[in-house]
């Protein structure tokens, strides 16, 4: 389990390494590469996110399965993302999430 908690932090990492200079939401929108780049990596912290909650369905994530939603919704819903929502996510979510998987590997 272990090694899917970090996953997700490098996941994380990356994303805060791709916003490095992006000022706000309209940097963001106009950026392909970066829209690209941040959806894949929610992508795989909610497959591991995902793999988590099936070796463990009590863990102590915040949103765990709403972690996963957003996954499933970036993968099979791709022609509807909304580009706030995932902006959202990036700037107020992660970093909380961020702060309890640094707490689960400690």
């Amino acid at each position: 389990m272990k090694k899917y908690f970090l996953d997700i932090l490098e996941a994380i990492e990356r994303i805060e390494t791709y916003f490095d200079g992006c000022q706000d939401f309209l940097q963001y929108e106009g950026n392909m590469m970066l829209k690209d780049a941040t959806e894949r990596n929610l992508e795989i912290i909610g497959e591991a996110m995902n793999r988590i909650l099936q070796l463990d369905p009590l863990t102590k994530i915040s949103d765990g399965r709403k972690i996963v939603n957003t996954r499933n919704k970036l993968i099979h819903g791709y022609d509807s993302v909304d580009n706030a929502e995932v902006y959202v996510i990036v700037k107020k979510y992660l970093p909380v999430l961020k702060s309890e998987v640094k707490d689960f590997l400690r």
